[in-house]
């Protein structure tokens, strides 16, 4: 129960944070976001303010901000259409009732003729029982039909999503990427100010009880220097040498109280994985790094483990479109859950980072160049500024259709990795 309630909290949380960049900054340029969803499929709860809809729905596999204009509306009113029209105290049309006419008794009907809700928000029509006398009508920019006994909020064109500038919609495209790579930052930022900032120089920190380095007699505060004939200077040096020595006596220059001494040490040897999924045995030690406080150190260090995250996210990325990596490695949900699983056993502050780490992922891989994410939807913003003019609207749809279907299929195949992995 545990690992389920941080699931749905991490993902929420990584869901909100993206979905929500997306609703500041439609807003902030002035469209109308119908629907601000958590989640895919059947609404679980729903209320709505300030013109959006806000949506918790069944499936946990991501969420959206729905803008008008970017996807095609289910309302269109043709000539000969019979309508009811509702006016608020300035004399313009706040309802238009679609169907179910009968209930609503105090709205008057039209014969539609010509209908411009985009630019001019008209509507021109005849009463039923006077077709000689043209009639028009002025919309509020804030009206409502109602199909269905629904409303649905019109969309003037200045409310679009297309109507807006090339950077407007660039921005509100970013944005989203934008909150993941700042959650992830805020975090890293939590966790130096509780566990402190790794030092760079290779200094113990915790020493794990019976491990070659216990046994070897570091303790908290020693500092390598040397290995065998080799200068160290940072921890990754130090990791480095130790990973590439498994069972192999290693003579190691410490420096403790000022003073340096000689260690020996062997260090165990377990197997793990390299950069393309192969077996491989590496030398573990059982040390930790030390950590310092300081703000300068804690601010810094959230911003450069974000980078350095992301940096290792699109290194495997590459790797991944070069073939070198196999798709069989990619975890989907299902991976996801079981790794969530195992590091919430090692603690609040571990998941924490994972947390972290999980957000630089949706962000980087949403800026992705690819139909139907955030990356492919800027490469078209990109394109309209190279050419002077925007590809059309079917062409693109397109684009997006198919790669959407594409993703799909990427996380069938992915998830039934996971559970051939996991369970077969």
């Amino acid at each position: 129960m545990t690992t389920v309630i941080a699931f749905i909290f991490m993902f929420g949380l990584l869901v909100f944070v993206h979905e929500w960049g997306h609703l500041i900054f439609a807003k902030r340029a002035g469209m109308l976001a119908r629907e601000f969803a958590i989640g895919f499929g059947p609404k679980v709860f729903s209320f709505t303010r300030n013109e959006t809809l806000y949506t918790i729905r069944l499936i946990p596999a991501g969420g959206y901000v729905r803008v008008a204009g970017e996807d095609p509306e289910i309302i269109e009113l043709k000539p000969g259409h019979h309508i009811g029209i509702e006016f608020n105290e300035n004399n313009k049309i706040d309802k238009i009732i679609v169907n179910n006419k009968d209930k609503h008794p105090h709205a008057r009907v039209i014969e539609v003729e010509r209908v411009d809700l985009d630019h001019e928000l008209i509507i021109e029509g005849y009463e039923l029982d006077d077709e000689d006398t043209k009639l028009t009508f002025q919309v509020d920019e804030k009206a409502f039909f109602i199909m269905d006994e629904r409303e649905t909020q019109i969309a003037p064109y200045n409310r679009q999503f297309a109507s807006k500038s090339p950077g407007q919609r660039a921005m509100q495209l970013f944005a989203g990427p934008m909150m993941n790579f700042l959650l992830a930052i805020f975090i890293f930022i939590i966790l130096g100010i509780v566990q402190g900032t790794q030092v760079e120089e290779a200094r113990m920190g915790e020493i794990i009880e019976d491990s070659p380095a216990d046994e070897a007699g570091f303790v908290t505060g020693d500092e390598v220097v040397r290995i065998d004939d080799t200068p160290i200077s940072t921890w990754e040096e130090f990791t480095s040498i130790i990973r590439e020595n498994p069972s192999t006596e290693l003579q190691m220059t410490v420096l403790r109280d000022s003073q340096e001494e000689q260690i020996v040490v062997i260090p165990n040897e377990v197997e793990s994985v390299n950069e393309v999924g192969e077996p491989i045995q590496i030398g573990q030690l059982g040390v930790y790094p030390a950590y310092e406080k300081s703000v300068i150190g804690t601010i810094t260090n959230g911003f450069e483990r974000t980078f350095d995250t992301t940096k290792l996210i699109l290194t495997n990325l590459m790797m991944l479109v070069t073939g070198q990596v196999s798709i069989e490695l990619l975890s989907g949900p299902v991976g996801i859950y079981d790794a969530t699983d195992q590091i919430v056993q090692t603690g609040f502050w571990n998941f924490l980072l994972w947390t972290a780490m999980l957000s630089v992922n949706l962000g980087v891989i949403n800026l992705v160049p690819l139909p139907a994410l955030d990356g492919g939807r800027l490469l078209f913003v990109g394109i309209e500024l190279l050419r002077g003019k925007p590809v059309p609207p079917e062409k693109e749809g397109l684009f997006h259709f198919v790669g959407f279907a594409f993703l799909m299929l990427l996380m069938l195949v992915v998830t039934w990795n996971d559970i051939q992995r996991l369970f077969l």
